[in-house]
């Protein structure tokens, strides 16, 4: 079992995410509150400008921890920055093994436009020449039909003449 395979199964697959199946008719950001939710008071949180989620092992004596980012709703070109936190923590030894979740290809077209899915997160490793670094990919899919999930009001433009 690969470091930290069980902490991402459970937290990932132990809940139903239901979507409305059409072309953007979700909000990333409503799942990824359902994903945050899941995480337990052992995970360290952190805040922006950093690694999403951190958790730490001991066994005999040996620190061993997981840095989870977590990319559904942004414009997909920011998973950079998301991989640009992971490798800082990776090379700085604050952990061992860095994941990046973001939706299946499947899901990515049901979640608002422009948000991230797996092969871009595929094609961000490569070209950030991350592909060298204990990194997981994570998809993210979704378990059947249901209601649209909430997206988040767009901020208005104030006109500035």
């Amino acid at each position: 079992m690969i470091l930290g395979e069980h902490y991402i199964r459970s937290i990932l697959t132990g809940f139903q995410l239901l979507v409305k199946e059409s072309r953007d008719a979700n909000g990333g950001a409503a799942v990824r509150r359902l994903i945050d939710a899941r995480f337990t008071k052992d995970w360290k949180k952190t805040q922006s400008g950093d690694i999403d989620w951190v958790k730490c092992h001991v066994v005999n004596g040996t620190r061993v921890c997981l840095g989870v980012e977590i990319q559904m709703s942004a414009r997909s070109d920011l998973l950079v920055i998301d991989i640009i936190h992971l490798r800082k923590a990776l090379v700085d030894g604050e952990i061992d093994v860095g994941a990046l979740v973001v939706p299946s290809d499947r899901l990515g077209v049901y979640l608002t436009d422009r948000g991230p899915r797996m092969s871009d997160a595929t094609r961000h490793v490569r070209e950030a020449r991350a592909d060298d670094l204990p990194l997981v990919l994570v998809a993210l899919d979704h378990d059947g039909a249901g209601p649209a999930l909430a997206k988040q009001p767009k901020r208005s433009r104030k006109n500035e003449d």
